[in-house]
């Protein structure tokens, strides 16, 4: 690291500044101290601003870098190239702008960096337009209350806690318990129901392996030409990992200005809290509670505020926000992830426990919320789960008392009975979003008692069984069903048929 104090300045660095301070003065100009960890500290640029773009002349060509402490006499600016080429005594010339990204149509079916540079081996992207990677939030006067759904085709998710178009809904829960299993179901789910809702999913500090695999599969699944993945590596630069979200978010605006809609996913926003306490303790910033610098709040409240529904004289459009947050040990009480569950609309919460019983996806029915909710669920799904997300709860509740005894009156029974039932019909496998339809028809199937008779083990054969013929011989019903715009009640032609072939198929299936 070159570091030199200002009293022991080189006569060359001194001749620097003085030249600088006697012909352009400091206002637009300053002069690289010292270097260092991709940070700079430069002498002058008393017009910088936070986020502005500087321009770092060196031997070698033209560095980036962005002003993010602005102190009294000097700036800490966080590089964007090599730090190699960068020495003290460097002449550093304020750009005028704030850091921007390529935005538009172009990026679509692309992978990119942080910058919009392509990593797919592609050619290089022209778009338009760019967008600035910071900017305010739009105000209450030009946002819609959610009320469009966005279903992620993960039955146990559109039925019990419901996602809109503009929602930021959490997906919270240890490693390995299925988070970006989730998020990506929900990005095949826009393609396979063709809602036209664009996918921006952002990786911070991934392994460039998981992500070469998701781009497969998304190009098996037809969804990659509707997608846009802005990557970064555990060894890409801290800056990196810190401007990812907010590029991705920049991307997605785009479209959400331009009356679209569209689905931005973080993976993950704990290692961008990382990332940024990496930054902020090489800018020499007062670390706080677990080290993290006092605006960490900050950080990912403007990140996430920019997610939101349009009014109509905006042009209607939305931004769904899928922030990840990986906890330790369950631990949602930790920092960051109460941080962020403050900022939300509520959280989906991975259980490790229910992973590892093979219940999956591993959902809990307690701690799991949606406080935007029936608003922004379809009336079909919402008629056949009212009291889904209560039952589960109290079972789970009970099947941890009944374990320690035998006997049990009836009602507990039969409440723990319908729980297993209902248990084993959530779980879904990955890669395979349900539309509406299937859901509908599932849920009520098991509510109105067609599977009473049906093995535990059994239920999903006959649900998939049910479905099938439900499919084949009455495909037109089906698909005015999948629209969702009607309820479902016990007089209701799609209840009566779906009722008479549940019953149907069961009778294959009971002991």
């Amino acid at each position: 690291m070159t570091d030199i104090s200002v009293t022991e300045l080189s006569k060359s660095l001194r001749d620097a500044i003085s030249a600088i301070e006697t012909t352009s003065g400091l206002e637009k100009t300053g002069v690289v101290i010292r270097v260092g960890d991709g940070v700079a500290w430069i002498h002058g640029l008393l017009d910088a601003g936070f986020s502005d773009m500087l321009d770092i002349k060196t031997s070698d060509g033209m560095v980036e870098a962005f002003a993010l402490n602005l102190m009294e006499d000097e700036i800490g600016a966080v590089l964007l190239g090599d730090e190699v080429k960068v020495s003290a005594g460097d002449t550093v010339t304020l750009k005028g702008t704030t850091l921007e990204v390529p935005v538009g149509e172009e990026l679509l079916g692309r992978v990119v960096d942080p910058l919009g540079r392509p990593l797919d081996g592609g050619p290089a992207i022209k778009t338009k337009q760019n967008g600035r990677v910071e900017r305010e939030a739009i105000g209450v006067m030009g946002r819609k209350s959610v009320h469009e759904p966005l279903m992620t085709g993960i039955m146990s998710i559109d039925a019990m806690f419901p996602i809109g178009r503009g929602q930021r809904e959490l997906i919270i829960g240890d490693r390995q318990t299925g988070k970006t299993a989730i998020a990506i179901d929900t990005m095949i789910n826009q393609a396979r129901q063709k809602t036209g809702v664009i996918n921006v999913y952002v990786a911070i500090g991934q392994k460039l392996s998981k992500i070469a695999r998701l781009v497969e599969r998304l190009k098996e699944e037809g969804v990659m030409d509707q997608t846009i993945i802005v990557a970064t590596g555990p060894s890409d630069a801290a800056s990196m990992l810190y401007l990812a979200p907010y590029a991705g978010t920049a991307m997605g605006e785009y479209f959400r200005d331009n009356s679209k809609h569209a689905l931005i996913i973080y993976d993950d926003l704990s290692k961008h809290a990382v990332a940024y306490r990496q930054m902020s303790l090489l800018l020499r910033r007062p670390p706080g509670r677990e080290a993290f610098p006092g605006d960490v709040f900050y950080l990912h409240s403007r990140l996430l505020e920019r997610s939101s529904k349009l009014s109509d004289d905006l042009g209607a459009g939305s931004l769904t926000a899928l922030p990840i947050i990986e906890t330790q040990a369950g631990d949602i009480s930790a920092y960051i992830p109460t941080n962020v569950i403050s900022i939300t609309d509520g959280q989906i919460f991975l259980e490790t426990d229910l992973f590892y019983q093979g219940i999956r996806p591993a959902i809990s029915a307690g701690l799991s919320v949606s406080r935007v909710g029936g608003a922004a669920q379809t009336k079909a799904v919402k008629s056949v789960s009212g009291h889904l997300k209560l039952g589960l709860s109290q079972f789970r509740e009970l099947a941890s008392f009944a374990q320690f005894g035998s006997d049990l009156d009836e009602a507990t029974k039969k409440q723990i009975d319908s729980g297993q039932r209902l248990t084993e019909l959530l779980k879904q496998p990955q890669y395979q979003p349900m539309g509406i339809w299937e859901q509908v028809a599932s849920v009520y199937a098991v509510n109105s008692g067609a599977f009473d008779k049906v093995p535990v083990s059994a239920i999903k054969a006959a649900q998939e069984a049910t479905l099938t013929k439900l499919w084949k011989d009455h495909k037109k019903d089906m698909q005015e069903l999948n629209k969702g715009g009607e309820k479902i009640d016990d007089d209701n032609k799609y209840a009566k048929l779906i009722l008479k072939i549940a019953k149907a198929t069961a009778k294959g299936f009971e002991e």
